[in-house]
């Protein structure tokens, strides 16, 4: 992994989802977006001007008004993988969709006519879907893959391309920019890739959805006000809670990560 300023750089998915297993992410997460760049494209990255890109593009996001960069993460065409927003925090790439989102902006122009996408970028873009997948539970699909073209741009609704909507991720991304080529040709390969590169855990259901009603809560390694804490939720965030003891609901899926009811408002 190289860091420059916030900006975290992982030569492949594999470093990246060994990063990520060890991240924790308290805010919920049921949806990976996928987008391009369109500019930067493939003519603008020379091999070894990714956080100059990186950069470029919050600068950018700046200018428009953004608090920072709007994604997430970015891919490159010789298959890296950078951190740009925290992965903790909801992006700014889908009207309608950033609350419980991952954003990805995949660099370059994949409209039909663009860039040609290269062998490590393609196979960079399908594992860091499945590791995504893994990383929140989530079974791939046209509801928990999604592009920014299904998305009305001023109502912020799904309305699956119709609409005032952009062609991002580009109409030639992995076969076409429609829910129906993303169901054909994108997501039966990062299935694939989730059953033979990175095995789905087991599914585990939440029984009930809270937001944190205090100006902090702690989150604690088991449920008890002593124990260690491992990081703080701010108020109005989102989780779900997957097992109840006592006064305290577990809000991982999989870890031992465990807040006070006291502060979390149940919510339909």
């Amino acid at each position: 992994m190289r860091k420059q300023g916030k900006f975290l750089l992982f030569d492949n998915t594999v470093e990246f989802a060994s990063w990520l297993d060890g991240t924790i992410v308290s805010r919920r997460v049921v949806l990976v977006q996928n987008h391009h760049t369109f500019q930067p494209d493939y003519a603008a990255f020379r091999g070894n001007n990714h956080f100059a890109l990186m950069q470029s593009m919050e600068n950018a996001h700046l200018e428009r008004g953004f608090a920072e960069i709007a994604q997430n993460l970015s891919t490159f065409p010789d298959g890296t993988i950078a951190v740009g927003r925290s992965i903790d925090k909801i992006p700014a790439g889908i009207k309608g969709a950033n609350t419980g989102g991952i954003c990805i902006e995949h660099t370059g122009n994949f409209d039909a006519g663009g860039d040609t996408m290269s062998a490590p970028h393609r196979e960079a873009i399908v594992q860091l879907n499945a590791v995504l997948c893994r990383k929140f539970g989530l079974s791939p699909n046209t509801n928990t893959i999604v592009y920014h073209h299904w998305y009305d741009l001023n109502t912020g609704e799904r309305t699956n391309g119709t609409g005032t909507t952009k062609t991002c991720p580009g109409t030639a991304f992995f076969g076409g920019n429609k829910v129906a080529d993303a169901a054909a040709n994108f997501v039966p390969l990062v299935a694939a890739a989730l059953g033979a590169a990175v095995p789905a855990a087991p599914t585990v259901l939440a029984h009930a959805t809270f937001i944190v009603n205090a100006s902090s809560v702690n989150v604690r390694e088991s449920p008890d006000g002593s124990a260690r804490v491992l990081k703080q939720l701010a108020r109005g965030v989102h989780v779900d809670a997957f097992e109840t003891r006592a006064e305290w609901k577990r809000i991982h899926a999989t870890e031992q990560h465990w807040a006070s009811a006291r502060f979390l408002l149940e919510v339909s």
